[in-house]
C-alpha cells in the first residue's frame, strides 16, 4: 500500500483525513517531520480554523519550505479546505503571507440576502476539469460537504478544477495543477462522493512520478 504523508501543524482534522486514506488502501503517517514527507509516495494537507494560525503553525514547525519543495519535486499532493487555501499568496482573512505556490488571493462571501455565511453544509460541485484523475466516476452536480467564510480567487483560472455556488456567487471549490491537488470541501465528510475522491487520490499516488 502507498504511504500518505498527512501534516501535522495542530490545525488538522487529522483523524477524518486518516480514516479516509485507510479506507482508500492507503497507510497514512501523520507527521511534522520534513525528512518523513519527502519519504512518502504522496502528501496530504488537511486543514481547519482560520488562514493566520495556521501559516503561523506551519512555520513555527519549519514546514513551509518542505510542502513547496514536496510540490515542485513531482510528488502527489492535496490540500483540504484550510490545505487548499494556505497554498495561495494571501487572505482577506488576516496578514501572514501564504505558502504561494498558487497565484491568488481568499476572499471573504459577500453578504446578501437569503445566504449564510459561513458556506456550511452540503452543496453541488461544478466540475470545470471533468476529465482530472481527481473526479474518476465523479460527476459535475454531487454533493459535497463545505465550511468556509473565504474562497480562492485565482489569478490563473486554468487552476480551477470545480467550483460552488452560494447564492448568487460562483466561487473555487477545487483546484489541480500538474501533481498539486486541493478541495475547498471536505471529502472525509463527504459521505460517498468525498471517500471515491480519496480514493481516487490515492490511485494518483500508485502512479509513477514523472522526472523531466
Amino acid at each position: 500500500m502507498p504511504t500518505i504523508a498527512v501534516i501535522d501543524y495542530d490545525m488538522g482534522n487529522l483523524h477524518s483525513a486518516c480514516k479516509g486514506l485507510e479506507f482508500a488502501g492507503a497507510t497514512p503517517i501523520v507527521t511534522d517531520q520534513p525528512e518523513v514527507i519527502h519519504r512518502a509516495d504522496g502528501v496530504v494537507l488537511p486543514g481547519v480554523g482560520a488562514f493566520d494560525p495556521a501559516m503561523r503553525h506551519l512555520c513555527d514547525r519549519n514546514l513551509a519550505q518542505p510542502i513547496r519543495d514536496v510540490i515542485a519535486s513531482g510528488k502527489p499532493f492535496l490540500g483540504i479546505c484550510v490545505g487548499l487555501q494556505l497554498l495561495f499568496e494571501a487572505s482577506e482573512e488576516g496578514v501572514e503571507p501564504g505558502i504561494g505556490v498558487l497565484k491568488g488571493t481568499l476572499r471573504k462571501f459577500k453578504p446578501e440576502p437569503g445566504i449564510t455565511i459561513p458556506h456550511m453544509g452540503w452543496n453541488q460541485l461544478q466540475l470545470t476539469q471533468p476529465d482530472h484523475p481527481l473526479w474518476s466516476t465523479i460527476s459535475s452536480k454531487e454533493w459535497v460537504y463545505f465550511v468556509h467564510s473565504y474562497y480562492a480567487e485565482t489569478t490563473d483560472p486554468s487552476i480551477v478544477a470545480a467550483t460552488v455556488t452560494h447564492g448568487s456567487q460562483t466561487v473555487t471549490a477545487a483546484v489541480a495543477k500538474d501533481n498539486l491537488m486541493a478541495v475547498q470541501f471536505h471529502p472525509e465528510k463527504s459521505a460517498k462522493t468525498g471517500l471515491q475522491l480519496l480514493a481516487n487520490f490515492v490511485e494518483r499516488v500508485k502512479q509513477p512520478v514523472a522526472v523531466g
